[in-house]
């Protein structure tokens, strides 16, 4: 009875985590956020959309699909009437620019990202201020701005609004549900087998075992194979990270430690057993 409450509870722990971890990535940010007014004839429309982000390089690229409407557009879109240019914000590295007469295409624009740093990660936290103004023969024209998110491996909030004719977002970022499960069961993960390598060695250590290559391949194989998993980590965060402390320094100190002393007690086992003399 207490195994089936047990398995039971462990079954509908994974089931609510499964289901958290995907509500949670749906809401973090894939729905756009829209802001500027889509009732006006004569706008332009921007699609701006996140492609990727680079917490390592501290930024993101920023993908923009600029659509004139009403008059100042000739093709129904397709290219603008006169010189058209993006205005963006100090955090963006670039302002788009689309000759008269000439067909418009999407832009991939880097946007700087403030922060936490990926150190901190799985925790990490990142901001950036988006402003998209759009110019077109030298006089500011209305904006209508969708914005969201594509990178699987974020969750974005999004504060839209317009500001002066420009459309104003505020970013938030920070890793998405997904990943904050995997990294919190690495953290678990590490420790267990850490645990798990330390129980052994005292065992073996305790009982005076001698040369257990078995248990001794097991540890030096969990010493790698920690090394391996750590790297599989989402998102590459560089040695030093915050998981590191968490967990994998210390894991592998340990299994070290204990491949080391159990080594040690088993040769010394061995080599008092062979100078015994016989019974």
């Amino acid at each position: 009875m207490r195994r089936t409450v047990a398995v039971t509870g462990v079954v509908l722990l994974i089931v609510l985590v499964a289901i958290w971890s995907q509500l949670s990535g749906a809401a973090g940010g894939a729905q756009p956020v829209q802001t500027g007014d889509d009732a006006v004839t004569d706008r332009v429309d921007i699609t701006a959309t996140i492609v990727r982000v680079d917490p390592a390089g501290g930024e993101l690229t920023l993908r923009l699909l600029v659509v004139p409407r009403g008059a100042l557009t000739t093709e129904g879109g397709l290219s603008p009437t006169e010189d058209l240019e993006i205005l963006t914000s100090v955090a963006m590295k670039t302002d788009p620019f689309f000759p008269a007469g000439e067909r418009i295409g999407t832009v991939d624009v880097p946007v700087a990202l403030g922060g936490t740093g990926i150190t901190a990660y799985p925790f990490d936290q990142y901001t950036a201020l988006i402003e998209l103004t759009a110019r077109q023969g030298g006089t500011v024209v209305p904006v209508h701005m969708t914005f969201s998110n594509r990178d699987a491996l974020f969750a974005a909030s999004a504060d839209a609004y317009t500001e002066g004719g420009a459309g104003v977002v505020e970013l938030g970022l920070g890793r998405s549900a997904g990943v904050l499960t995997f990294a919190i069961f690495m953290v678990v993960a590490m420790w267990a087998l850490a645990i798990a390598v330390a129980s052994a060695a005292w065992f073996l250590f305790s009982r005076r075992r001698g040369l257990i290559w078995p248990a001794l391949g097991w540890m030096a194989a969990s010493l790698f194979a920690i090394a391996a998993f750590r790297n599989a980590a989402p998102g590459a965060p560089p040695i030093g990270s915050l998981i590191d402390y968490l967990a994998f320094f210390w894991a592998e100190a340990i299994i070290a430690v204990c491949v080391f002393v159990t080594a040690i007690s088993g040769i010394r086992q061995e080599v008092a057993a062979e100078s015994a003399p016989p019974a």
